[in-house]
C-alpha cells in the first residue's frame, strides 16, 4: 500500500488521536497502515506539529467511527 503524507502546519487545533489510539490499544504503525501514511505522520499529528488535511482527517475519523469534529478540536479566534 502506498503511503502519503497528509499535513498542513499548525494553527489552533489540538487532537484526540493519541487517545483514541491507547484506547483501542494500536500502536502508531498500525493506525498509520491503516490511514496509509507513515508512522511519523502519525507522531506529528499526535505531538500538535501538524494538523492533518481534510483527507486525512476524513480517513482518521472513519478508521474510529466517529466524526471529524469528534477527534479534531479547533478553538476559534475571538474577534
Amino acid at each position: 500500500m502506498e503511503q502519503t503524507t497528509y499535513l498542513v502546519r499548525r494553527d489552533d487545533m489540538e487532537n484526540r488521536i493519541a487517545e483514541l489510539r491507547k484506547a483501542r490499544r494500536i500502536s502508531q504503525a498500525e493506525l498509520a497502515e491503516a490511514v496509509a501514511v507513515t508512522r511519523q505522520t502519525i507522531i506529528s499529528l499526535e505531538s500538535g506539529r501538524y494538523n492533518a488535511s481534510l483527507l486525512l482527517a476524513h480517513k482518521i475519523a472513519k478508521y474510529f467511527e466517529t466524526t471529524i469534529e469528534d477527534i479534531f478540536l479547533f478553538e476559534e479566534e475571538s474577534p
